[in-house]
């Protein structure tokens, strides 16, 4: 109890946030034990409870908000019609609110399997309904005691008028209501369906009902208890691993005293090792760093300091989360608790400094205060996922409602296949290794080494296998695997990158299916990168295109004689720039990344950049950025972040940063999106190999406004959902895991609802509902290939003119 009063006076002391406390995702069902009417009613398939803050002072509210799945409102808006009187009577359709008070008989209760229910009197209805929101499972214990706390502390300022720190043990207890049962929901009836047409039983045949209902729950209770005490038996918690040596250590960063985690797999929860450890971070030679946690009675772990450990800062709960790994490849979760923000703040500083001097080879000293800020803020912005060292959560998780796309074809193909003969992996060693998708046309092209496989969107989201082009060759006739290629000209064109020749591009003709062009650009500045002049050009004839050498930005024509690259819209830099790859917006603005981790904006070519984002010390492996030109997506090996180029103050208010530059102190937050640390590990234990993000993409449309982002690592794909993102909540990610490497995805022109991945030797296209939550199923349950679904026979292999 101390331990969640203490927690709870953060919480209330944080004015700035009309909702002190929150569980992210559950359901919210009516039960009428007693009642005619039906026993229990489902109001709220998907919705979030929170306890906030009224006009009033001492008054608070229980708020459950209904939850939509991206575009749900607006299809049930079109299906219940425009009645504005039907509207008006229903103004709590999506939000009910009730006043925290002691008549409510707020309680919860952790039932068997570990499932947590928050119930509450019905005022307004009859004798014993109750409210019951009944958690997800992913809501870790220690949240749902922290929100009761926070419930009844509202309670006691309610009935006291003072302020909840005044209140004693005692005082709280007479708000503790848990000896009152609460009785099992089950979704008989929602909202939408009709009363039932046979005579409501009468009470005395409720209660023997209800009463049947209770043995049978009792035994079944009784069972599963067995059940669980002899698994329990079975399962072995995560042991931390022996610590390695200790390096001698130059200089000392920082030294600060802790609480140690360590997440165990099992229960998917932290368990507390150690209440007392020492946390140091270390230089131990140049450019290198050591964090090494050391208790009273033994050496916990010691590690370099590198991107790999994923770290996350949340001030909230005084926490350091971060990934350990061993010289076998074993991943592990570790989490470091401090007694105040002072402490943390010291120790971030001092772990940053190192992680930032290992990858930039350069004296954090030698940042602006502005600079070393920015940095700071892109480690903070994650929320711990297991804020209390309490009771285990249940080992099964609920998965989002999902539909399976067993109806969505795969498509394998092989060049080389003998006919009548179906083989899973191709003789020639070849695999797919890139996707380009159409916006003009309905087609995806897959890079398969030196052949190109050409894919049909049908209109019920399937792929169909249109053909293949079998041979991809200079004009002179020799055969390369294409590193990059560019749809272009209404998607009539691809342009494809050799990289045996850096100085020119080819230009393939899609309608004859050959290379019919070379494409001089410089004799001494080399193609590194290249971007489509505005995010929507392949859509129309536009024949420009930008290039990208290692320190050069310039604008391609290949309607020039000679050399294609446009001498005027040249931006070169004398400094090692290490530029990596770009991105342009609808109008055209420019948004370049480089292997240093910097973000430069401009505005148009030739000039120099309106904006420069600090680099964080990651090299940029690729970048997004919204039509309209508001988000920057750029995906570092281990992280994605997301920056608002939009200006929220000063004299360049409503500008964007390709527009008018920021001011010095007021550049924009990025948001780091990563796994959450615990995932991670999960993801490594699975898979014995780190992450290694593909370059990140917003769904995409001219009339579309961008609300996903998708990327893969390994045999995962994951999905970030904007809306969550933008409003921090806990669970702003899905993934799909699949049995072998996802090589490239993208999502379906003008849809975030399909997916299009390339594996190895397959290309789906998959709907985004079945992606699931991560959990420890999700993420060790792989999707199986579909052997014999749409194999190509080599009378299926064309090269010829299509």
């Amino acid at each position: 109890m101390f331990m969640l009063r203490n927690v709870t006076k953060y919480l209330f002391g944080d004015t700035s946030k009309e909702s002190i406390v929150e569980i992210p995702q559950g359901q919210l069902y009516l039960v009428r034990p007693l009642s005619p009417k039906g026993y229990s009613e489902l109001i709220f398939k998907d919705a979030a409870a929170s306890i906030r803050r009224t006009g009033q002072e001492y008054q608070y509210q229980l708020v459950i908000q209904r939850a939509y799945e991206e575009g749900e409102e607006e299809l049930l808006a079109e299906e219940d019609g425009e009645d504005a009187a039907a509207e008006a009577l229903s103004a709590d359709k999506d939000e009910k609110t009730f006043l925290l008070d002691e008549g409510l008989h707020f309680r919860s209760e952790i039932r068997e399997g570990g499932e947590a229910v928050f119930a509450w009197r019905d005022l307004s209805g009859d004798p014993g309904d109750l409210y019951e929101f009944v958690c997800d499972r992913s809501v870790p214990a220690g949240e749902v005691g922290t929100f009761e706390m926070v419930a009844i502390k509202c309670q006691y300022e309610r009935k006291f008028r003072k302020p909840q720190e005044a209140a004693t043990e005692k005082d709280l207890q007479q708000f503790n209501f848990t000896d009152q049962t609460i009785p099992s929901a089950s979704a008989i009836s929602s909202p939408t369906t009709k009363a039932i047409d046979s005579p409501p039983p009468k009470p005395k045949a409720i209660e023997d009902s209800l009463a049947k209902q209770t043995k049978k729950d009792m035994s079944s209770r009784t069972a599963n208890t067995a059940k669980a005490k002899a698994s329990d038996k079975e399962v072995v918690p995560t042991i931390a691993p022996p610590s390695a040596s200790i390096p001698i250590a130059t200089e000392i960063l920082t030294k600060e005293r802790a609480e140690l985690h360590l997440f165990d797999f099992p229960s998917g929860t932290f368990i507390l090792q150690d209440q007392s450890v020492t946390a140091t971070v270390s230089e131990i030679g140049k450019w290198q760093y050591w964090l090494q946690i050391s208790g009273s009675g033994r050496e916990w772990l010691g590690q370099p300091v590198v991107a790999d450990i994923n770290p996350v800062f949340n001030f909230e709960y005084l926490s350091f989360i971060f990934n350990h790994y061993t010289d076998d490849g074993s991943a592990y979760s570790w989490l470091l608790r401090f007694k105040d923000q002072e402490t943390e703040e010291r120790f971030q500083e001092g772990l940053m400094r190192a992680l930032w001097e290992q990858l930039n080879e350069v004296k954090w000293t030698k940042n602006t205060d502005d600079d070393r800020q920015y940095v700071l803020d892109a480690f903070q912005d994650l929320t711990m996922e297991d804020a209390e060292e309490a009771a285990k959560e249940a080992e099964e998780e609920e998965e989002l409602e999902s539909v399976e796309d067993d109806s969505q074809r795969s498509e394998e193909y092989d060049s080389d296949e003998s006919a009548g003969e179906a083989v899973a992996k191709p003789d020639s060693g070849d695999i797919n290794s890139q996707l380009a998708v159409g916006y003009k046309h309905d087609r995806s092209f897959v890079v398969r080494g030196s052949k190109i496989g050409v894919f049909k969107h049908t209109p019920n989201n399937n792929l169909e296998f249109s053909t293949n082009i079998s041979k991809v060759e200079t004009p002179g006739g020799k055969l390369f695997s294409p590193k990059k290629v560019m749809l272009h000209a209404e998607d009539t064109d691809m342009i494809l990158q050799n990289e045996d020749n850096p100085n020119s591009l080819y230009r393939m003709d899609l309608e004859y299916g050959k290379v019919v062009d070379e494409w001089k650009v410089h004799d001494d500045i080399s193609v590194k990168n290249f971007a489509p002049e505005k995010k929507f050009a392949q859509m129309t004839g536009e024949q420009t295109f930008l290039g990208l050498s290692h320190n050069a930005l310039y604008r391609i024509d290949p309607r020039l004689s000679g050399n294609k690259m446009v001498d005027s819209d040249l931006k070169q830099y004398t400094s090692k720039n290490a530029f990596s790859t770009a991105a342009t917006t609808e109008k055209g603005y420019i948004a370049v990344a480089s292997e240093k981790g910097d973000i430069r904006m401009f505005d148009r070519l030739g000039l120099r950049a309106k904006t420069q984002l600090p680099a964080l010390g990651d090299p940029i492996v690729g970048l997004d950025v919204s039509a309209d030109g508001r988000w920057i997506l750029a995906t570092c090996r281990t992280y994605i972040l997301l920056i608002d180029a939009l200006q929220k103050e000063g004299k360049n208010e409503g500008k964007l940063g390709f527009e008018k530059p920021f001011a010095k102190d007021s550049k924009p937050q990025p948001r780091r999106l990563t796994l959450q640390p615990a995932h991670v590990a999960q993801f490594q234990h699975e898979t014995k190999a780190p992450l290694s993000f593909t370059p990140a993409r917003f769904n995409t449309g001219v009339d579309d406004k961008e609300t996903s982002i998708i990327t893969a690592t390994g045999p995962f794909i994951v999905t970030w959902n904007m809306k969550r993102v933008l409003a921090g909540r806990r669970d702003p990610y899905t993934i799909k895991r699949y049995e072998e490497e996802v090589k490239a995805d993208d999502f379906k022109y003008g849809s975030d609802r399909n997916v299009i991945v390339a594996l190895p030797n397959e290309v789906n296209m998959v709907a985004k509902q079945s992606f699931k939550k991560p959990t420890r199923e999700s993420i060790a349950a792989a999707t199986p290939r579909r052997s014999g679904v749409g194999r190509l026979r080599r009378s299926e292999v064309v090269n010829s003119p299509y």
